[in-house]
This record gives structure tokens, sequence and C-alpha cells, in this order.
């Protein structure tokens, strides 16, 4: 296995598709990387020579912020948020969705499992 920036892409699958195993490249970012470090984006990570592996290391190192450089970032940016009191910072507090989601039904994900509330009966239709 190819390890980039400590993350460990995988042999047997195409380039583009494995570059987006790094957190912080999806399939844009990965075909302009590419691009720049001139490697054709359909060769599988296996067949990848040395040089064409590091003029894509060099490249991702110049110009992206990836994996705990940009996870650190983005627990600063919500963190900020939650300080200055903004409407999303309210919303990430109090683990519901921030973008506008309903909530009255699904949001689970967020909201996590069902608690009951007694006494509440449903409202006549």
């Amino acid at each position: 296995m190819a390890r980039i920036s400590g993350v460990e892409i995988p042999n047997d699958k195409r380039v583009i598709i494995a570059l987006t195993y790094i957190f912080g490249i999806g399939k844009a970012s990965s075909r302009k990387i590419l691009e720049k470090a001139n490697v054709d984006e359909n060769l599988r990570v296996k067949s990848l020579e040395e040089a064409k592996l590091n003029s894509i290391k060099k490249v991702i190192s110049e110009d992206y912020q990836i994996e705990g450089d940009l996870r650190t970032k983005v627990q600063l940016n919500i963190k900020r948020l939650i300080d200055i009191g903004s409407y999303l910072g309210k919303r990430h507090r109090m683990s519901l969705p921030v973008h506008g989601q309903r909530t009255r039904t699904n949001a689970r994900t967020r909201k996590g499992k069902k608690r009951t509330v007694a006494g509440r009966k449903k409202a006549p239709t």
C-alpha cells in the first residue's frame, strides 16, 4: 500500500479514487492534484512509480491542508461559533442539525436515540 501524508491508500484502486481516502481530498481536488503532478488518473496505485508518487505527495503538501491540520481547523471553527453564541453555535451545542433541516421527524443521526417524554399527548388531528 502506498502511504501519503500518514494515510495508506489502497493499491487496487485507480489513483483518482484512492486519493479520496485522505480526509480533505474529494474527487474534484483529486483530479486537480493529478493534473498538477502530470499523472494519468486511470492508473492503478500499484502501477505508480516512486517518482510519480513523490510528485503527488509534493503537490498535496504544498497546496492542500489535509488530515490532522484540517480536522483541527474545523473543530476550532465550530468552537468559535459556539463561543460567540451564534445561531449555528447554539445548534452545535444542542446537537441539532445545523444546516436548516427539519427536526420534527428524522434528524436521528444528529439527535441520537429517541427519548420518550412522559405525560405528553399527541395533538388532535
